[in-house]
């Protein structure tokens, strides 16, 4: 078994990494080998390290190069291509697209963690959609639950829909323990949103135990295995 997904995110904070992390300890509990993928990144720890990359490495069924797995870190916690001018590197899809291709031939199954929002920029000419279309990789969306996300997460399906995307499952990350009418937006969601829903992450939760709430066999790439 080879598979990908490209993990995106309805805005920045809505949980991507810990969906992707999740979406990592589910795959390994049902004895695969994965991969959890950051190709650009930008803000570091007192490691020199960014938190998410680490993060996804711990996940991980095995190690690979830091190189391959962060292609492209910038210092600054800022908008990626404007720290990627800043540090007179530009962000180069395919560079990306080579590392995607090495790690793919070492594990089973990559997630590729996106960043930021679904269509943040990547240099003048280029945001992720591009990133994504590059790699061929369907997308799951990671929708923060909060108030807001509904339109969020109807304008980047649309994104998906205009680029010919594949949009192959959505994740609901409860954020907002406070949110008001928390199912009946979920039930909007479920029924405006044409790719299935993989599960609802309570707030609060860590990787495992958002793991447990993962669906995978609802996406048809796994369906054929034993959960």
């Amino acid at each position: 078994m080879r598979q990908a997904f490209f993990v995106a995110g309805t805005d920045t904070g809505a949980g991507k990494t810990l969906v992707t992390c999740a979406l990592l300890h589910a795959t390994r509990q049902l004895g695969l080998t994965t991969i959890g993928m950051k190709p650009i990144a930008a803000g570091v720890e007192d490691d020199g390290r960014n938190g998410d990359v680490t993060q996804l490495l711990a996940a991980s069924s095995i190690q690979p190069p830091l190189a391959l797995v962060n292609p492209f870190l910038y210092i600054p916690p800022i908008a990626p291509h404007i720290a990627a001018q800043e540090a007179g590197r530009p962000i180069d899809i395919e560079t990306i697209r080579q590392a995607f291709t090495q790690l793919r031939e070492q594990a089973n199954v990559i997630w590729v963690e996106g960043v930021g929002g679904f269509r943040v920029p990547l240099d003048e000419r280029s945001d992720s959609t591009d990133l994504v279309a590059a790699l061929d990789l369907p997308v799951i969306l990671v929708v923060g639950m909060r108030l807001g996300c509904l339109n969020h997460a109807l304008l980047t399906a649309e994104a998906m829909a205009v680029r010919g995307l594949r949009f192959a499952g959505w994740v609901a990350n409860r954020i907002d323990p406070a949110m008001s009418r928390f199912e009946a937006n979920v039930e909007t969601l479920s029924a405006a949103l044409e790719a299935p829903l993989l599960g609802i992450t309570p707030y609060g939760a860590n990787p495992v135990r958002a793991a447990g709430t993962l669906r995978l066999a609802v996406l048809p790439e796994f369906g054929n295995l034993p959960m």
